[in-house]
């Protein structure tokens, strides 16, 4: 990939498309597999688009911000795992609600969990890291909720509907184990692989056309990592499978606070700057409380409640120049968690 990067723009359109070919067939593959794998464990696909698919799509957010505490970039740590949640909240799930043929319904007990713990998660992040330091312990303590959070929503399942009744299927029969394993791997592979060649063609086709630094940064870094949940959650929604695509950005926000930023700060302290904080931290926390309102009510997701996901994450990207012009000062750096140069704010 990095080859036909280096041949220039031709050679990054070619990728881009390739890349986006890839991304899409893998995503049908893995998002098929874990409705299966739903079916055979006998639980809703919401919890397993919590547990196991948001797993793999995270993976990306994981590895940039491992690499950053690494490289001694806090700001980029934990910027990283708060702006996920927020286009994950704001452009993969309002897509969800755009292509699904159905109305989404979402499952009354996984999201009773999710949303007490989501509340308490990132309420009791932005506490922690109010002082403009996420400490080891801290983030030890985050990595220890969102196991416990793990058991507990598998217990509250099985104890409250242990079978699952309410979900579309687009198969008669599920696959053997062998075969969802495989494609489950296959599809997060690829969709992976997909995702790293988008994010390495990305900033030379952008650069080529003239965009200015900033908004390669706020498309790469913001959104480059996005691109497993946004393509899983289309895909997903696309074969009437919303649960599955509610529950994977569910378990995303859950794991870009608990998992990625408490992993970051295991490595060491995340010391951001106070206003970087109180700037994105409250803005993550008004797209998520909305985004947990309109699912409650009425316990369906539909089209207009996608919108307001949709204009409130615009808003948010205005703000971001409007309000906080000083975050947007880039600094080109190289963070390679899978070889890929990345442009990045500091």
């Amino acid at each position: 990939m990095e080859w036909l990067v280096g041949q220039g723009v031709i050679g990054a359109l070619v990728l881009l498309v390739a890349a986006f070919v890839l991304l899409v067939k893998c995503a049908d593959w893995m998002v098929e597999a874990a409705a299966d794998l739903a079916r055979r464990m006998r639980v809703p696909p919401i919890l397993i688009g919590i547990v196991i698919v948001s797993i793999g799509t995270t993976t990306p957010e994981l590895a940039v911000s491992i690499q950053a505490a690494l490289d001694g970039k806090a700001s980029i740590a934990l910027g990283n795992a708060v702006g996920s949640v927020i286009y994950d909240d704001g452009i993969a799930l309002p897509l969800v609600a755009l292509f699904s043929p159905i109305v989404v319904v979402i499952d009354r007990i996984i999201l009773r969990s999710a949303t007490v713990f989501l509340v308490i998660a990132h309420v009791g992040a932005y506490w922690m890291c109010a002082d403009g330091t996420l400490s080891r312990g801290e983030g030890m303590l985050l990595i220890c909720g969102f196991i416990a959070y793990l058991g507990y929503a598998y217990w509250e399942q099985r104890r409250g509907r242990p079978l699952m009744t309410e979900e579309v299927d687009f198969e008669t029969r599920p696959r053997t184990w062998p075969t969802i394993l495989g494609l489950l791997t296959i599809g997060l592979a690829g969709v992976l692989v997909s995702s790293h060649g988008i994010v390495l063609a990305a900033p030379v086709i952008a650069t080529a056309a003239g965009v200015s630094d900033v908004i390669i940064a706020l498309v790469v870094v913001a959104l480059g990592t996005s691109i497993p949940e946004i393509a899983t959650c289309v895909t997903a929604a696309r074969k009437s499978q919303g649960s599955l695509a509610v529950g994977n950005i569910l378990g995303a926000d859950i794991l870009n606070i608990c998992w990625i930023a408490g992993a970051s700060a295991t490595v060491q302290d995340l010391v951001v700057p106070a206003d970087v904080i109180h700037f994105m931290f409250p803005a993550m926390l008004i797209i998520v409380f909305t985004m947990l309102s309109l699912m409650r009510w009425g316990h369906r997701f539909e089209r207009w409640k996608g919108m307001v996901l949709l204009v409130m994450c615009c808003i948010y990207i205005v703000a971001l120049f409007v309000v906080n012009p000083g975050a947007l000062q880039t600094d080109l750096q190289v963070v390679p968690p899978t070889g890929e140069q990345v442009w990045i704010l500091d």
